[in-house]
């Protein structure tokens, strides 16, 4: 893709998703994310029920009038958003591929956090860790992580999710928000998860394609491992070949969703024929319903 291109894509995203942030999101991202302390914001004279523990004795002192400090809830967070980037997401039977859902997703998340004035940073990882950006605040720092969505070609084809989330809780001293944004296919990274969760407000966000959960009853065809390149022939006219590829897909999912309940991480799925505006803003709501 030359920067003509480039720039034409990132260009579209942008309208998309900062218009989406600027309509849906900004909302229910400050409800989600509430500041961790208060600030002290100004002076005012004492009013009527007002709490006398915030009386400024000071400046009660120099006006001879009882004053009040005044607080502010803390705004400034820093979003951590931690992108899988393997092989597995250069997929997408409907409109759209899994890794161009990450993207928008990833774009949507960062243009919310910058209208609270947070910071937002990215981990790329696959099997490894393939680029840390610093979290920065600016519509131009978010831009350029759009731009690296766009454009990142990766040393690895394979996922590690548990390297990706050690990187985040040994590199990222300060806790923040981290969005993780993966397809998920893959097991053992449940410790690498509860270890991050205590240190950082996790919340998992899993990409998918209908076509992962059930396969169409189309024959003899040749299928090929994203990650590992591995060919394999498939008759999918076999119902039992069938029910077992739906089972495992089941099991896989149900194994994800009490990992990500034992570890107290928040989680939605989004597949790639739908929008993801809706499951994105029913989990802010129910967040937000538990606090």
């Amino acid at each position: 893709m030359d920067a003509a291109e480039i720039f034409k894509k990132v260009r579209k995203i942008e309208i998309k998703t900062r218009g989406l942030s600027n309509q849906i999101f900004s909302g229910e991202y400050h409800s989600m994310f509430k500041g961790r302390g208060m600030a002290f914001s100004e002076v005012r004279e004492y009013q009527y029920g007002d709490d006398i523990r915030n009386i400024d004795w000071n400046v009660t002192a120099r006006f001879n009038h009882p004053y009040i400090k005044v607080f502010e809830e803390e705004r400034e967070l820093t979003v951590i958003l931690l992108v899988d980037v393997s092989g597995s997401n250069e997929f997408g039977t409907h409109s759209a591929l899994k890794e161009d859902v990450i993207t928008e997703i990833a774009a949507v998340l960062s243009f919310s956090a910058i209208q609270n004035n947070d910071k937002v940073g990215i981990i790329f990882f696959s099997n490894q860790i393939e680029k840390f950006i610093p979290p920065k605040k600016g519509a131009t720092h978010i831009l350029r992580i759009i731009r690296e969505l766009i454009d990142f070609r990766t040393k690895s084809q394979q996922t590690d999710v548990a390297e990706g989330l050690k990187y985040l809780t040994n590199a990222i001293k300060k806790r923040s928000i981290a969005f993780v944004i993966s397809d998920f296919q893959d097991k053992n990274f449940g410790d690498a998860l509860r270890i991050a969760s205590q240190k950082h407000d996790l919340v998992a966000v899993r990409v998918f394609d209908q076509r992962e959960r059930e396969l169409p009853d189309i024959g003899l065809v040749q299928l090929r491992d994203a990650e590992t390149g591995q060919l394999i022939w498939t008759d999918t006219s076999s119902k039992d070949i069938r029910n077992r590829y739906r089972r495992n897909q089941a099991l896989h999912e149900h194994y994800l969703s009490e990992l990500f309940m034992r570890s107290g991480v928040d989680y939605t799925s989004v597949a790639t024929g739908e929008d993801y505006v809706r499951p994105l803003i029913n989990m802010f709501k129910k967040r937000q319903g538990r606090r």
